[in-house]
């Protein structure tokens, strides 16, 4: 990872969910906030997630859903990274996720769950505040 370059953000929409206004506006925002933004459009599988985020060598993948199939694929995209060797990309959703959902998430490796009216203040913040943490020479974030 270059550390010259803009920040890599990939935002995905997994699985059947066709709702991508949220997502949408996460990118522009990301994109006007500087960072470098691949959208890759609804309807993705967590291989095609997964696959984009490796090619495009991103910091962070952020998943948006609404469907409730959240458990099944997200787990399924952190089983892929972890196969690929890419388990240092920071993760982070959003979505309707029910409360009692989000310390499964948390285990997966999901940095912070962003549930609907989170302010985006808050969503930049969090961030800017985990693409600054150092990392070593293996590629672990160190806080």
């Amino acid at each position: 990872m270059n550390s010259k370059r803009p920040k890599r953000i990939l935002i995905g929409k997994v699985g059947l969910d066709g709702h991508d206004r949220g997502a949408k506006f996460i990118v522009r925002a990301l994109r006007n906030a500087g960072y470098e933004v691949i959208y890759t459009g609804i309807r993705r599988t967590p291989e095609q997630i997964v696959q984009t985020a490796v090619d495009e060598d991103v910091d962070v993948i952020g998943l948006s859903l609404l469907s409730g199939a959240h458990n099944e694929l997200f787990t399924r995209v952190v089983e892929l990274l972890k196969q690929e060797g890419a388990s240092d990309i920071l993760l982070f959703a959003g979505g309707t996720i029910p409360e009692k959902d989000i310390p499964h998430l948390k285990a997966l490796g999901f940095r912070w769950i962003f549930t609907p009216g989170s302010p985006l203040a808050e969503i930049l913040a969090a961030l800017e505040e985990g693409l600054a943490e150092p990392t070593s020479p293996d590629g672990e974030k160190h806080a």
